[in-house]
């Protein structure tokens, strides 16, 4: 990739138009949430996550998505509620955003066009849980994923200082996971 994502603008929760430039030089965690999925508990983690980094150049930028089984319905005011008041989320909210299909977003389009392989589970529990997303989107006649595409909610993209996707983690993989901490921590030192 030859541009970094600062050239790229978001909407804040509250609606205010931001350039991601603004995070130049700190290392990002860019997440699709959402406020009714099995994963939504990976918001407490994130906080922790934040809390602990946060002065080290750390910042955490959550995009609530209604893409993946619908799980992410309500307003961005009721979205902003729900994360204060059930995790006293403190770190970056935005605007809902179109992770898939022809509406996506362009900070998801040049994320999904790296080609970074998602960090991952794998076993019994994982494939039934790929077969159940799969068939929820397809009964629901949701877009499906591509293959270089995020599959669910609470995919992790982690960002270096200069703006460009260094790693992704897959829904599955918690915000305390060695695989994302430890990654996250050589990035801090560079």
């Amino acid at each position: 990739m030859k541009k970094s994502l600062y050239d790229i603008n978001v909407k804040t929760i509250s609606g205010e138009e931001q350039a991601l430039s603004r995070f130049e030089g700190k290392v990002l965690l860019i997440v699709n949430v959402a406020s009714e999925c099995g994963f939504t508990p990976q918001y407490s983690g994130l906080q922790k996550l934040y809390e602990k980094y946060n002065d080290q150049g750390f910042r955490i930028l959550a995009f609530p998505s209604n893409d993946f089984g619908r799980q992410e319905p309500g307003s961005e005011k009721v979205i902003k509620s729900f994360c204060i008041k059930k995790f006293a989320v403190s770190f970056n909210l935005f605007s809902k955003t179109k992770v898939l299909g022809p509406k996506q977003s362009p900070l998801y389009k040049y994320l999904q066009e790296c080609t970074l392989i998602p960090v991952g589970k794998t076993g019994l529990k994982t494939f039934i849980m790929r077969c159940v997303t799969g068939f929820l989107l397809r009964i629901r006649g949701d877009t499906l994923p591509k293959r270089h595409e995020v599959k669910w909610n609470f995919h992790k993209f982690l960002i270096d200082k200069k703006g460009f996707p260094v790693a992704r983690y897959s829904s599955e993989i918690e915000p305390d996971s060695p695989l994302l901490v430890n990654c996250l921590e050589r990035e801090l030192k560079k």
